[in-house]
């Protein structure tokens, strides 16, 4: 997206754990979030807000509470002693993040009808590692606001092209533009000795504080930098194919292993919330024997993204850890990459939810799959999107058929109305119902072609 907005809003969060680098690499939850609104056609600074994340201690434990407490009351004096020109807490992460939404929709309209207003941080992680992958693991909404930003780092790089990103802070850059910094002893991240250690009470405000300079130091002459191109989060994974000719990045790939075996491609996207994955990019490994195997190969839009994805390793879905590695484009190819134009065009109609049918009897026909799933003496049906159109038999390279079909629904219900039959007879057969993906169809039907293209991956 690319439109000059009218006002910025510098973002800065802090969570219970790692700063700096390492922020949000260990899971830990979001406490604070300080932000600054810049006008940019007047190059002014609003108040300095700051919001505090605190739980309802009516829901612990005594002993709970009582360490709870005495970290209140510790919040309170800090509060007192915040440089912060409006301070606010919140019980939870979806009171702070509607909180947030509110303040700053009410601060942007009080400007006047019409004004736009985007995020700015310094660097990616506030946005992709912290707030999304949290709200992610909650089921919370997460406000629109929060799907675009500009990063401050790549901003100054325009400018500055030798700069590493990685390596630029707040103090490098304000450093760089002269920009004079009021704080005596402002944090420095690149001089941390342990940077796992705890961001300092008070430091989120006075970074806050330094990146509004540095956006004004930017906006103004000589550079006069025009703030236009925003980075997106997705707001949903696209389902996709992908042939086998096409050239994926070894660096946009992962392999995440420790899945739980009914695992969907959304519940991977869901786990890495916050990253973008590419098109059709989540793909589920089998084992010899066809069935999934824990792992699952995702593919991201680019190495900045797989990079942050790495960052996630023993990160939690669900009770589970789900281990995070390097993997190529050769191994995504592999699992997802496929020829067939019957796959092509089974897989073409979007917004579709695959299931996939196992142990169905060899004569199995279209007729007899419909039924199955709507049956003329029950109410409960759930048709099957496009009658016959909708079923995909698998079959060996001669036309026998391997006793697996995939099965298309037009919606969640449908789906999940189809999965309760898990176990039911046809002819005189149990069927088994699995979720499926647009890649576990490609590896479905490459399993049985007359090459083998799966590697069995290690016990």
């Amino acid at each position: 997206m690319t439109a000059q907005v009218d006002y910025l809003v510098v973002v800065f969060t802090a969570t219970s754990g790692a700063s700096g680098e390492l922020l949000g690499s260990d899971e830990k939850e979001l406490e604070q979030l300080v932000w600054q609104l810049v006008d940019v056609k007047n190059k002014t600074l609003g108040k300095v807000n700051e919001l505090l994340i605190k739980p309802d201690l009516s829901d612990l434990t005594e002993e709970k509470e009582e360490e709870m407490e005495d970290g209140v009351e510790e919040s309170v004096e800090e509060e007192n002693r915040s440089q912060a020109d409006n301070v606010s807490t919140a019980t939870s992460l979806e009171t702070a993040l509607n909180l947030f939404h509110l303040q700053l929709t009410n601060e942007v309209n009080s400007a006047g009808a019409g004004t736009s207003a985007c995020l700015c941080t310094d660097g990616a992680l506030h946005i992709r590692q912290v707030i999304h992958p949290e709200a992610a693991s909650k089921n919370i909404l997460v406000p629109d606001c929060f799907y675009s930003f500009f990063d401050l780092r790549k901003e100054f790089k325009k400018h500055f092209p030798t700069s590493d990103l990685k390596a630029l802070n707040v103090h490098i850059m304000a450093d760089s533009l002269s920009v004079p910094v009021d704080v005596p002893a402002m944090w420095d991240p690149s001089t941390t000795q342990d940077p796992s250690a705890i961001l300092p009470a008070g430091i989120a405000v006075q970074q806050v504080q330094v990146m509004g300079s540095i956006v004004l130091a930017l906006l103004s002459e000589p550079l006069s930098h025009t703030f236009s191109t925003q980075e997106r989060v997705s707001e949903k994974f696209e389902t996709g194919t992908c042939s086998k000719m096409e050239k994926v990045c070894d660096n946009t790939v992962i392999r995440a292993r420790g899945l739980p075996w009914q695992s969907s491609d959304q519940d991977i996207a869901r786990f890495f919330r916050g990253l973008n994955i590419a098109k059709g990019g989540a793909a589920l490994c089998l084992n010899a024997q066809g069935r999934r195997n824990g792992e699952a190969l995702v593919r991201f839009v680019s190495e900045e993204h797989r990079d942050l994805a790495l960052q996630r390793h023993k990160h939690h879905m669900g009770n589970r850890y789900i281990e995070v590695y390097k993997a190529s484009g050769e191994d995504f190819l592999k699992i997802a990459g496929g020829t067939s134009n019957e796959v092509a065009i089974f897989l073409s109609r979007e917004d579709q939810i695959i299931v996939r049918m196992r142990g169905l009897p060899f004569t199995a026909t279209h007729e007899q799959v419909l039924t199955f799933f709507s049956p003329e003496d029950l109410k409960e049906t759930c048709p099957v999107s496009g009658g016959k159109d909708g079923i995909l038999f698998v079959r060996y390279p001669d036309g026998r058929p391997t006793g697996d079909a995939f099965v298309l629904f037009a919606c969640e219900e449908h789906a999940q109305c189809a999965l309760r039959k898990h176990k039911e007879i046809l002819g005189r057969r149990y069927i088994e119902l699995f979720k499926s993906t647009a890649a576990e169809v490609q590896q479905v039907l490459n399993r049985y072609s007359s090459a083998p293209l799966i590697s069995v991956a290690p016990a």
